[in-house]
């Protein structure tokens, strides 16, 4: 199962988006969310694949989404392709494993990040202003540390190739209402601390995530990915020292090693080298092995 798909091609299907890394096709009722191989950084799709990459997330997901049933309910309808509409089935060698039938939802038009620790642009804004997204953290903290408490910090959804902004919770209920805004900062703190807890028995910490939201029906559902090593900083715990970066089981590995190179973050992007491409793929894997039990 080393075969890499960059994008799912199923001709007979209608395909609506194909975003970084997920192709959705709307079979009517449902919609078909397929996810690639492909991965991004910096919001630049990078030109090479990574192996199972699209299984391991959504095996993840299925896992977390499991997880957190009586919090919140979720978009999965299906996930085994004998499950799925007749017209599907003869892409089954595309679609196994690495997709899930969902209901269509409208999505909330923000990314709903929880950080449980101070890393990446947290770290940065807090070196300059003291606080993330407004909120203000204790004076003296080093890089990786672990946050009082977990806080909710969104941003909003950027279109591909744009960087997401960091928003204040004012701007959430702006842009949501104030009932929706509180829903989703309390489901958002409420799945992450279940999962950190979770992950901490398995060796895994989980410094921060992102999830979406969205309506179905008039009620807010949890949509997209969940808890992958696309959407959060996952770190071994027994190698865990505060004060600087951490070795981790996600795309960071890929980030710095981009961050080495001399290329202005933007597209085309740079040639990835075959033992970057296999470290990161194994970093992906480790993560699936260590919260499922699943090995390929």
């Amino acid at each position: 199962m080393t075969k890499v798909l960059m994008q799912a091609d199923c001709p007979d299907l209608k395909l609506v988006n194909r975003g970084k890394v997920r192709d959705i096709y709307d079979l009517g009722e449902h919609l078909l969310i397929v996810t690639s191989d492909r991965i991004s950084a910096f919001d630049v799709i990078m030109n090479e694949g990574i192996p199972n990459k699209g299984f391991v997330l959504t095996q993840i997901s299925k896992f977390w989404f499991e997880q957190m049933n009586d919090i919140i309910p979720n978009h999965i309808v299906a996930m085994d392709v004998k499950d799925f509409p007749a017209e599907t089935h003869k892409y089954r060698d595309q679609l196994e494993g690495r997709s899930m039938l969902v209901k269509k939802a409208k999505p909330l038009p923000v990314e709903c990040i929880v950080r449980g620790y101070i890393s990446g642009s947290g770290w940065k804004e807090y070196k300059k202003l003291g606080s993330i997204c407004g909120i203000a953290l204790p004076a003296g903290m080093v890089e990786s540390q672990k946050l009082p408490e977990p806080i909710f910090t969104p941003s909003t959804k950027a279109d591909l190739g744009e960087h997401d902004e960091n928003i204040s919770f004012d701007k959430v209920i702006a842009l949501c209402g104030k009932d929706l805004a509180e829903q989703v900062r309390d489901a958002t703190l409420s799945i992450y601390k279940r999962a950190r807890d979770i992950a901490d028995t398995k060796g895994i910490i989980i410094a921060d995530t992102k999830f979406e939201f969205g309506l179905y029906q008039g009620k807010m559902i949890w949509i997209d990915e969940a808890l992958s090593p696309d959407s959060s900083r996952f770190w071994p715990k027994d190698h865990y020292k505060p004060g600087g970066a951490q070795p981790s089981f996600d795309k960071q590995f890929l980030r710095d090693y981009l961050e080495t190179l001399d290329w202005g973050k933007k597209a085309p992007a740079p040639a990835l080298p075959e033992e970057i491409v296999r470290k990161t793929g194994e970093k992906y894997m480790e993560a699936l092995t260590r919260l499922t039990g699943i090995r390929i």
